[in-house]
């Protein structure tokens, strides 16, 4: 996740970068979320980097919890892996072709996914099992 999340920040600054110059848009004419939609017309990577920081850091909560219960099931592994694989997907999609129920739907999985996940761990924290 913080490799994708790099990586859509790198192609956020080129995006931003290129699109302000080619309007020729003062950086102080885009201070504010307000004034860059009124000015910017490439706001996927800028999306896309925003919701990397929405449901993506219940993982980061999730894999930290297990750490520290010292509670790592092989399945949680596998299941964060697939999260994340999901998520590469979601802003593959979101960054080039941008077709919402493609997108909707690989964010729709990466969720049930995430709910799943952490009500097994809340399962297996309070059943008392082990790794």
């Amino acid at each position: 996740m913080v490799v994708l999340t790099f990586a859509v920040g790198g192609r956020l600054l080129y995006v931003r970068a290129a699109e302000m110059r080619e309007r020729r848009v003062h950086p102080q004419a885009a201070s504010n979320s307000l004034q860059m939609a009124a000015r910017l017309q490439n706001v996927q990577a800028s999306d896309n980097f925003k919701n990397l920081f929405e449901t993506p850091v219940l993982l980061y909560a999730l894999v930290a919890v297990c750490i520290a219960a010292n509670y790592t099931p092989a399945w949680l592994a596998v299941g964060c892996w697939v999260y994340v694989a999901l998520r590469f997907v979601h802003s593959l999609i979101h960054c080039t072709y941008n077709r919402v129920m493609h997108r909707f739907a690989v964010f729709g999985v990466g969720f049930v996914l995430l709910v799943g996940l952490w009500s097994a761990v809340v399962v297996g924290l309070l059943g008392g099992r082990a790794t």
